[in-house]
């Protein structure tokens, strides 16, 4: 995964990206009846918006990434909120046959994958982690709601057409958050020997100011695309002039994991 979300990107996605709820990781608890003995991998863990919350849950987290300022600011935020049981590492997911020969097979309860997942490749890092995963664990690919700019509703249909116009260019790429993808990774790692892969799903809805909107929207988008601080506030004045102004910036997000457990490790 090379992709440039550095910088003030990264500022952005430490402040803007949408978190999970606490249902999320319930259901995942549940499904790999993880305890404190366990330790967590996430892949692509951005600023930590997975890792953190599972800190508390068992006895490690590792969070790897490419982009060492996403690492930097999700080791400031376990800081801030003084956690200890956290490991940052820099690596893509074509690092994880070398993450393994440091761990050890059989050392991971879970490994999830969020929204970075279209970025890689996903054939190769399901096989990957199947060798690291104990007896009951396995993987979840966790889809965190359809884009701020492809949901349905009026505002985000004119965000969509406000950003094309800008970038010149369209927007159709769902961020691996589609049914197509999902069927498509629900697949994939099944090829790669998971058993019992399933999708289990949280919903909720939430109001957006504008500036998390917008922040929203930079998250999102590669540093070298990224407008420059002065250019940033005409983008972000085109953005609110196109939107309605008369509606809530109201999204209803489908949180969908999902889930294999490894299979038979005699065979």
């Amino acid at each position: 995964m090379t992709v440039g979300f550095s910088g003030a990107v990264a500022e952005y996605y430490a402040e803007f990206r949408r978190g999970y709820p606490s249902q999320v990781f319930d259901a995942l608890q549940e499904a790999f009846e993880l305890s404190e003995a366990d330790v967590v991998l996430d892949v692509g863990c951005g600023t930590g918006q997975l890792a953190l919350p599972f800190a508390s849950r068992v006895r490690s987290v590792v969070g790897m990434d490419p982009e060492p300022d996403m690492l930097r600011l999700a080791r400031d935020a376990a800081d801030d909120q003084g956690i200890r049981n956290a490991t940052w590492m820099l690596g893509a997911d074509t690092d994880v046959p070398a993450l393994r020969a440091l761990m050890g097979e059989r050392s991971l309860a879970l490994t999830v994958i969020g929204q970075a997942l279209h970025w890689m490749q996903h054939d190769e890092l399901f096989r990957a982690v199947t060798p690291m995963l104990r007896r009951g664990g396995g993987i979840a690919v966790i889809s965190n709601g359809t884009p701020l700019w492809l949901q349905d509703t009026a505002w985000s249909r004119a965000l969509r057409g406000c950003l094309e116009g800008w970038f010149g260019t369209t927007l159709e790429a769902s961020c691996g958050t589609s049914s197509h993808d999902r069927l498509r990774y629900a697949q994939a790692l099944k090829c790669a020997g998971f058993v019992d892969v399933r999708e289990l799903a949280v919903e909720y809805s939430g109001e957006l100011s504008f500036d998390q909107l917008f922040g929203g929207v930079c998250s999102a988008i590669p540093e070298d695309q990224l407008p420059g601080p002065d250019d940033r506030v005409v983008f972000a004045e085109r953005i609110r002039q196109a939107l309605p102004a008369d509606e809530r910036f109201t999204e209803h997000v489908r949180v969908s994991m999902l889930v294999g457990q490894v299979g038979d490790l005699d065979s």
